[in-house]
């Protein structure tokens, strides 16, 4: 199970940036920004590389509002399970560029296209760009694409956890 991150940015207009991925996992699905965090990494210095790397926009590891812990679990192709810390972003420095990994594009809240997203984003994104804070596991099916389980939780508080081991034990709790 790979430890990961995911960075959602919004601003005062009820607009979200997202990006269009254009190779690797989610491949020309919308998505926020994130990935693998590297040996030695925080998962709040992950999620400020990652983000540099997709958009070239800087951002603070203390300004990233932990929202949510979800566990993403790929039965039929464990390569794609990974944990994941899931952080709102309202400061950084920079405008938005594409990158051979992403093309972002801001979106307002209601017109998110979750039709194009990840199977089962529609149930949680909304939920903490209105303020919530969750946990969840989403199982995917044999076509690694759509949910087939999912458990998702509102919680009062997101613990800054960095084992996966930790993570785990808080999800399951």
């Amino acid at each position: 199970m790979r430890p990961t991150t995911l960075c959602f940015i919004i601003n005062d207009k009820k607009e979200i940036l997202l990006g269009r991925k254009k190779r690797g996992l989610g491949a020309g699905k919308p998505n926020g920004f994130g990935g693998k965090r590297e040996d030695g990494e925080t998962f709040r210095q992950c999620a400020v590389r990652e983000l540099f790397e997709e958009t070239s926009l800087l951002a603070k590891p203390e300004d990233l509002e932990p929202v949510a812990i979800l566990d993403f679990q790929f039965p039929y192709n464990e390569d794609w399970t990974h944990v994941n810390y899931v952080y709102l972003l309202r400061k950084y420095e920079g405008l938005p560029m594409e990158t051979e990994e992403m093309e972002p594009f801001w979106t307002s809240f209601d017109k998110i296209p979750y039709d194009t997203m990840w199977a089962g984003d529609e149930d949680w994104i909304p939920q903490v760009l209105n303020g919530e804070l969750l946990k969840g596991t989403l199982v995917f099916g044999k076509d690694n694409d759509g949910v087939m389980d999912m458990k998702i939780t509102k919680v009062t508080e997101i613990p800054e956890l960095e084992s996966v081991e930790a993570m785990k034990e808080w999800l399951e709790a």
